[in-house]
């Protein structure tokens, strides 16, 4: 089953992981205990890293990465600058991955690796967790609103019944019906279409909603 993500412009289809996935690398002594997992957002991926810190408490770094359109990040953790945090986000960039969040744990292993050693080993920790990983597509969603009169809602809430996908989100009666919908992007010109033909001109569209609107 895809998981869903609010649409955007962006040409490739992104995907999200079905499961999370670990893998664990042992280099001069040092432990790299990597895991791949779906996340939301960037809180969801603090409380995540906090989880793993109680989890690790001897561990000396926690190292992660999120993509996740606007609220990307990475993070090294005490590790020398660019070496973790950032390698680790290009591997997600790499495989058109969202949502997705990336960490690696690390227990000292008593010698250094350089700069070098540490781009490749937390690189490696990521890239062998996605290796066993699932990916599944994101399917992206439009939203639409719209009113109309209330002898059509009932054709309204038929058609977003009868389109896959389609989910109605908020209904206000007043003078006329306003609804608030969303469905998968691909789906939506057709539907539009549709609606504007069935009710000849009686159904206006409006702009989505958006935080600052309320």
């Amino acid at each position: 089953m895809a998981a869903i993500v609010a649409g955007d412009n962006r040409p490739t289809m992104p995907f999200s992981l079905a499961a999370p996935v670990h893998s664990e690398l042992i280099i001069k002594k040092s432990r790299f205990i990597g895991c791949v997992e779906a996340c939301a957002d960037r809180a969801q991926a603090l409380r995540r890293v906090q989880e793993l810190r109680a989890q690790h408490v001897s561990a000396v770094h926690v190292c992660w990465a999120l993509m996740a359109g606007g609220q990307s990040a990475a993070n090294d953790d005490g590790e020398p600058g660019g070496t973790a945090g950032r390698p680790m986000l290009e591997v997600l960039r790499h495989q058109d991955l969202e949502g997705v969040l990336a960490t690696v744990v690390r227990y000292w292993g008593g010698s250094k690796l350089g700069a070098g050693g540490l781009v490749r080993a937390y690189t490696d920790a990521v890239a062998q967790a996605l290796l066993k990983a699932e990916k599944v597509p994101l399917l992206r969603l439009t939203q639409l609103r719209c009113t109309l009169p209330y002898a059509l809602e009932g054709l309204l809430r038929r058609e977003i019944e009868a389109t896959p996908g389609a989910a109605l989100q908020a209904v206000t009666h007043g003078a006329q019906v306003e609804l608030s919908l969303a469905l998968p992007e691909p789906a939506a010109p057709a539907f539009v279409a549709r609606l504007n033909e069935a009710c000849q001109g009686r159904l206006g569209w409006l702009r989505p909603a958006s935080p600052a609107d309320s």
